[in-house]
This record gives C-alpha cells, structure tokens and sequence, in this order.
C-alpha cells in the first residue's frame, strides 16, 4: 500500500512486519559503527578507545557491561552541567526512575534518542490500523494515563518522569484526541488526578486507552462506583487497550469484566532507557524489537551474568527460546548498560521478542520495582527497634485484589519471636519499604494500593515447603521475594 511505503520512507526506523534478518544484522551493525564515531571526542569515548573500535569484537574488549551503579559516574558528571561526557553536548531531559537494581536512577534522554520514544508509539497504532483495517478507533478520544508533565531543570537540563516528559512531545493531531487536560494531567496526588480524570472523561467518545494495567483498572474502578455501570455502556466505542510496564496476565480477566466484554490489547516495551519492542500484530503476543531506532543490542544468557567476563553477542547470534538479559547502547549516551529486563527470541525473521523477567529477583506487580534489597534492608532497620523479634524466615510477594485498593505485598514469616505489637510492626516495615523506593511511596499514598500485610507461619513451614519441592538443603533457598503470590500460597497450603 502508498501510505505504507510512504511512512516507511519517511520514518527509517519503521517498517510494519520489520526488517529481515539480513537487513536487521547490517543495521545494527552500522548504528554501533555511528553510535562510535559520533561520541569518539566525548569524554567516555576517549576513556575507552572509541577512535581505534572499527568492529564489535574490538568493541567488546574495550566497553564492559555495566548497570546504572557502575554507570553513575558518568551520569553524575552530565548532572553537574559538564558537557561531552557520553554522548555530545548535554541531554535535553533526565528521565527520573526508580531503578530495580538501585535507587532513584536519572536516565538521559537525548535530542537524537527522543524519536525513539515518540515514533515506536506511532508505528504501534499505525499497524493496528493496517491489522484492522478500520478507522473507527482513531475518530474519538485517546487517553493515556501518565504522570505529570510537570519538569524541574538543573544546569539546563529538565527532569522528570518518562511518561510526563513524552506528553510535551505528542503529535498535534494526537493532543486534539487526547484526554485528559492539561490542567488534570497535572495533579500530583494519584487518588485526586485519577478521580478527576473519570469525572472529565464520562461523556465523552474514549475509544483507546493505555497505561500500566492497575493504572486502567482503578479507572475503570472508580468510573463504575460513579455511574453504576459497565466501562462498554459509558464508552461503547472504547476498541482497545495499550499495556506495559508489568504482566498483563493477572489483569486481564478483572479489566475485562469491568469493561463487560472482551476488546483488543496491545503490548509494549518501553523504559527510561528506550522503547524497545511493541506488539505489532493483534493475533500474536510476540513483540517486533525496534531495530532501527539508534540502539545498538548485545545479548548475554543469564546464566552467563555471574561470570566476570560473561560472553556477549550482537544479534547476529541469538538463538530461539533463550533467556538473554537486554543490554543496550544507545544514542541517549548509554553504552553496553544492562537494563534489568530479560527476553526471549521467539522469531529470527524478523526478530521478535517475549520479554521474560528481570535479571534479578523483583516485585512489580503495580510497577513499583521492589528488589530484593528494599525487604532486607527494611527488614533488618524494623527488626532494629522491635528487639524482640527474632526470624526464622520469610518471603514475600504481591496480593492482587479486584476491589480497588485493597491490594497490597504480603509478607509470610515465620517467626522464633514474633513482635509483641504486631500492628506496630507492620506500620514500621511500611514506612520503611516506603523510604527504600518511591515507587511504592507513590503507590501507598496515592492508594493504587493499601499498606503491607504480615501472615505469621507456622513453626517449620518453610522447610516443609522445601521438603515439599524437593530442595530441601543444600544452596537450595527459598525466593525472598517473587512477582506473584503462588510461593505463599502453597507454603500455606501444606501447612
């Protein structure tokens, strides 16, 4: 089709079924050989060689792989003012996170790695379109829920979060279509900004909605305790949904007897460091990896990453059915950083992915990013003012609740010495957690979700629950923390 070939002459970085393997492996190639000589005079490119890497293999032997802690550093420098240091001049925006693997994480996001972010939304919708073939869900209102567009600037550079940032750079046409206001959108407080988003949205003619899926949910939630009604008798032309962020799965079934019916999702990949793949076909779940899109991709089995020297391969080598972590260089001034997120390969022609988990051990099932670190550490400062508690052990994970939040992390221990005060206690845990990550503050106080729970175990069930399994012994250990609550539930079970 015209405007197929159009767009795609337009817009390099699109094309609607992607690119072919060959195609894919020469682009890559060619963005990692740019990536090098556009920042060989910055400060990074200087400190590793970039003038001398003329192929990936040199390449590898002079960039490790690192993740935010070790890339600090350099980040610290561009949040001083300095200019040059990984990529040239300084960075439009900080995109500000909660990282998985540390604290608050402060993500560059370039004049040249912008486009990344906007465009891959773009191609996301315009190949449902060429999918369905009807124009019907574009002719009405789009809503995505996001944080607030709101930005603080230091030393020239604006700060604030991804989605917020975004908002400033939508499509003429798409800030027409889009709800809510401005004015809305920029309400700090999640419970009031979310209210007010229904009671500005009923009436009118929403047809698509994106957000991260507990986000839609309370929505949904708070439209029906307004109305009475399904969310398909007060938006009948409402024809899909844009997810990410966490697993849809637990959601799904809840969010759809909301709606009163089943309608189109769509799933997408996006991070502070780049959008990286999206869902192009409604039938199949696998996602199209944006190859042209100024990201350079290695691949690492996660096996591999407790080596210190993992083995690293460009995408010319990936293998089916594998769990790699995602480790990226980019024209945002990262280079050879390891995200977090673990994929598969699920086709080598074009190459799309499944995205599998974390390279450690999380709880996001609202998007809050909880580590295994955050439950020790606010763990160990509780257990430092209720002296009397002594833990034989514990494990944690999320409660997922239909009624609007109520749900919460529940923390199963098994205590030698339980608290005298219990509720105390688990007043103290939350506060802490609180303090560990801001996206769990932001969940509490805008009550997305309610405050911990702490189920007291019975004496030797953990290991009964070890036995159970078969790992009981040995380096075998019971998950701290998982992104569902099944581990809890059988622990209960067989006690």
């Amino acid at each position: 089709m015209f405007l197929n070939y159009l767009i795609s002459q337009i817009d390099k970085s699109y094309s609607p079924k992607g690119f072919s393997n060959s195609e894919a492996i020469n682009i890559q190639y060619d963005i990692l050989k740019n990536l090098l000589r556009k920042s060989k005079n910055t400060k990074f490119g200087i400190d590793h060689n970039f003038n001398k890497i003329d192929n990936y293999e040199k390449y590898k032997l002079n960039v490790p792989i690192r993740d935010y802690e070790d890339f600090k550093i350099y980040i610290n420098y561009v949040r001083e003012g300095k200019e040059d240091i990984t990529w040239p001049g300084r960075p439009l925006y900080f995109a500000k996170t909660s990282g998985t693997t540390s604290g608050t994480k402060f993500i560059p996001i370039t004049k040249e790695s912008l486009p990344n972010h906007i465009n891959s939304a773009k191609h996301l919708l315009y190949n449902y379109y060429l999918k369905k073939k009807k124009i019907k869900p574009f002719l009405g209102k789009v809503m995505f829920l996001s944080g607030s567009p709101d930005l603080e600037e230091k030393n020239q550079i604006k700060i604030g979060r991804l989605s917020g940032i975004v908002n400033h750079h939508k499509p003429l046409l798409l800030k027409k279509k889009s709800l809510p206001n401005k004015k809305t959108n920029q309400i700090q407080n999640w419970e009031k900004k979310i209210d007010q988003i229904a009671e500005e949205t009923i009436g009118r003619d929403l047809r698509i909605i994106g957000g991260i899926p507990p986000w839609i949910q309370m929505f949904f939630d708070i439209i029906i305790e307004k109305t009475g009604k399904k969310i398909n008798q007060i938006f009948p032309n409402l024809d899909l949904i844009c997810h990410g962020g966490v697993n849809f799965e637990p959601y799904k079934k809840n969010l759809f007897n909301s709606i009163g019916k089943e309608i189109d999702t769509l799933e997408t990949f996006p991070a502070s460091e780049g959008f990286f793949a999206y869902q192009n076909d409604i039938d199949s779940e696998d996602l199209l990896l944006q190859i042209n899109s100024g990201i350079f991709y290695e691949f690492v089995e996660v096996n591999e990453l407790k080596n210190k020297d993992p083995r690293r391969i460009s995408i010319k080598d990936v293998k089916l059915d594998t769990n790699y972590a995602l480790i990226i260089s980019s024209n945002a001034g990262l280079w050879s950083y390891n995200i977090g997120d673990t994929i598969k390969f699920i086709n080598l022609n074009p190459f799309k992915i499944r995205v599998s988990g974390r390279t450690k051990q999380f709880i996001s099932a609202f998007g809050e990013h909880v580590i295994v670190e955050d439950v020790e550490i606010s763990l160990k400062i509780t257990c430092q003012k209720f002296r009397e508690v002594e833990i034989t052990e514990y494990t944690v994970g999320p409660k997922i609740i239909d009624k609007r939040s109520k749900s919460h992390h529940e923390w199963l221990i098994e205590f030698k010495t339980p608290p005298k005060n219990m509720s105390e206690f688990e007043k103290e845990l939350d506060k802490n957690m609180q303090k560990r990550n801001i996206y769990y503050n932001d969940l509490i106080n805008d009550k997305v979700i309610s405050r911990l729970k702490v189920n007291q175990a019975k004496k030797k069930s953990f290991i009964n629950f070890m036995k159970s399994i078969g790992k009981l012994g040995g380096q075998n250990k019971v998950p701290r923390i998982s992104n569902d609550n099944s581990i809890i539930e059988k622990i209960k079970k067989i006690n």
